[in-house]
């Protein structure tokens, strides 16, 4: 009796432990530890770089069980931890020991971050057995698209799977996405398969997808490892007319090889052009412009790559320990070196500006306290990362205006064409107009690039008489004008003016551009038509299309399109039938939808013979109409498209490719 009282007060002491725990458990998680959300990222930042370097270390196995124990090892920290993982092996050792924690599940962040590792491994083996896993279901309702599929076969080299991919991606999407010709077409270079990328790069166009700027970043890169610099240098001075911003990728691959053939007026010049379309030279370009330095010749971009030549001494390694990462900063991507094998790595801090301007949104002291505190490292690059992940430009711009005061920080014409971007695009005229009065009194010279893309950001905004302000009384903060930069910034000027329903002030500004010497290009003329064309205004659209005649200009199959399907909503299909025949006579070829939509209008307005016509036209010719005419209002013509890819195939059919 008295064991069996016992056994009851041992039964009662554990069910009361239990229930306490089971309490207080749900109040230890739902307290946050943490007084604001600067002081969670720095010390989710910590447990990142402690296991990294744990990663990196002999015996990972010994601390590793010890840091996955952690109470902030979560999700977030995981998908960081993998994607910085040194190997394939380490990223798997991860996620074996992460099995032994009950308290982790696997999200699909922390699951595609180990298929990217696994896919630039080469691991496909596993990679495809992790796949099939989550297909199956074992990892809960994790999504994988196609995409995702073609970036790691891609990133594997994998080029069967990756043509599997796509030949599905087709079945169930009847316009796969730009990047889905991207990865193959990249993948295809990389192998030195030259007519097959040209087929991929014609595909892309042929069925309608537009290439972006990663497209012709693929070309310009195949065609310099091809030994066509001259070529590849034609598509690069054709990307702006085709409304395709330039990037640092594109740069720096022609800049590098120029420097290897001691062609130093070229480098010059692109070093020019990166000042007026406002690009950030990389810190890997500084490797490139050392022979430049020693031949003497860069004198005047001292300044200009001060910053990205010259290593930032105030960014300092972090070694073997747990708690030295909060006060650091990672720029870029992380670079190991292993000074010892046994006990000693450098590694850069690991950081995430998303992660980071996301705990910044509220603004609130004690956030902008926590950010002091961690005594960053502010470089340019750093500061206009950390604005291009704010959403809100309030957030924003308090955050431009903090920085501009902590040490060691200036503000400069990289920093300046990032928030003005974004408060231009939100509408913020008041901010914009006293960073611009700033700019002219400080005496800074913007890139063009900058102004351009304010008038754009408030034809987002609806803003156009602030956009009118920009164009007539501050472009000339960026200096010196060309004619041909000019024409890209009155174009953008009347996109902004339509999508701000500014119908004469749009029509105005043209006759003014066309008085000054400004030839607008097909691209401008076709977006003015398709605007006024959805108006029913056809007398407006006549107007434009003669001017176009007058100045020169040959209409290309897309902007015959954009007419011919504007005269048919507008219900005046004899006009648009006019244009048809027009087009037969020049030698160019509709496509399958317009042709479609002309006789279905014709039909409806009771003129069957000229329906019938055009039913019976290109028959004879045995002429297969193309799915989609490649074109868009705005920003590139058919024809632009239709050079880029002659070149781009005429110089690799010479090259035996």
């Amino acid at each position: 009796m008295l064991m069996n009282k016992r056994a009851l007060s041992c039964n009662f002491n554990l069910l009361k432990r239990l229930t306490q725990q089971l309490i207080l458990q749900p109040r230890f998680y739902a307290r946050d530890p943490f007084p604001t959300k600067v002081s969670h990222y720095l010390h989710r930042a910590k447990l990142i770089d402690s296991i990294r370097l744990t990663l990196r270390s002999n015996n990972p196995n010994t601390s590793l069980p010890t840091l996955l124990n952690h109470r902030l090892l979560d999700s977030f920290v995981v998908t960081h931890s993998l994607r910085s993982a040194p190997s394939a092996d380490s990223a798997l050792s991860l996620t074996q020991a992460l099995d032994k924690i009950p308290r982790f599940s696997h999200t699909q962040f922390t699951l595609h971050a180990l298929a990217t590792v696994l896919a630039k491994s080469g691991r496909t083996a596993e990679l495809k057995s992790l796949i099939d896993d989550i297909r199956a279901k074992k990892f809960g309702n994790v999504k994988i698209t196609f995409m995702n599929l073609m970036q790691w076969y891609a990133a594997a080299k994998d080029i069967d799977s990756v043509i599997g991919v796509l030949d599905e991606y087709r079945l169930d999407s009847k316009h796969p996405c730009t990047e889905s010709y991207n990865i193959v077409m990249s993948l295809y270079a990389q192998m030195g398969k030259d007519s097959e990328v040209v087929k991929v790069f014609h595909s892309m166009i042929d069925e309608g997808s537009l290439p972006n700027c990663r497209s012709y970043t693929i070309m310009i890169e195949h065609l310099v490892k091809s030994g066509k610099l001259f070529e590849a240098m034609e598509i690069f001075n054709a990307l702006p007319f085709m409304r395709v911003k330039r990037t640092l990728k594109q740069y720096s691959v022609l800049i590098e090889s120029f420097i290897a053939s001691k062609r130093f007026e070229e480098v010059k010049m692109l070093l020019n052009e990166m000042q007026v379309d406002g690009v950030l030279p990389s810190g890997a370009m500084s490797l490139s412009l050392q022979q430049m330095k020693k031949e003497g010749f860069i004198r005047e971009s001292d300044e200009f790559f001060r910053e990205t030549t010259l290593p930032d001494e105030r960014i300092k390694n972090i070694r073997y320990a747990i708690d030295s990462s909060d006060d650091e900063e990672e720029d870029e991507d992380e670079n190991v070196s292993h000074c010892d094998r046994v006990d000693r790595i450098q590694l850069k801090p690991w950081l995430d500006p998303r992660a980071l301007a996301n705990a910044l949104q509220s603004w609130s002291p004690d956030e902008v306290a926590e950010l002091e505190g961690a005594k960053f490292v502010w470089t340019t690059r750093f500061v206009c990362k950390i604005l291009r992940n704010f959403s809100s430009p309030e957030t924003a711009w308090n955050f431009f205006c903090w920085v501009a005061n902590q040490p060691g920080f200036t503000h400069d014409i990289y920093t300046v064409q990032r928030i003005v971007a974004l408060l231009a695009r939100h509408g913020r005229t008041e901010l914009v107009d006293r960073l611009i009065s700033k700019i002219r009194t400080e005496g800074m010279r913007v890139p063009f690039s900058t102004i351009r893309l304010i008038i754009d950001f408030y034809g987002i905004s609806k803003n156009a008489d602030a956009a009118l302000k920009v164009f007539n009384h501050d472009r000339m903060l960026c200096g010196p004008i060309s004619k041909s930069n000019l024409m890209l910034l009155y174009s953008s000027l009347l996109r902004t003016l339509t999508k701000c329903g500014r119908n004469s002030d749009a029509l105005d500004m043209l006759d003014e551009m066309i008085l000054n010497g400004i030839c607008p290009d097909i691209q401008t003329f076709s977006g003015l038509m398709h605007y006024f064309s959805q108006l029913g205004d056809i007398k407006t659209v006549q107007k434009l299309f003669a001017m176009l005649r007058q100045s020169g200009l040959e209409p290309d199959p897309y902007l015959y399109k954009v007419l011919i399907q504007g005269y048919c909503k507008s219900k005046r299909a004899a006009l648009a039938w006019r244009l048809f025949e027009d087009m037969k006579n020049s030698g160019l070829v509709p496509d399958s939808a317009t042709k479609e939509l002309l006789v279905k209008s014709l039909w409806k307005e009771g003129r069957r013979r000229e329906a019938a016509a055009v039913e019976e036209s290109y028959d004879d010719l045995n002429v297969v109409l193309p799915l989609e005419l490649p074109g868009h209002v705005w920003t590139v013509s058919s024809a632009d498209l239709t050079r880029v890819y002659n070149i781009y195939s005429n110089c690799l059919a010479s090259n035996g490719g």
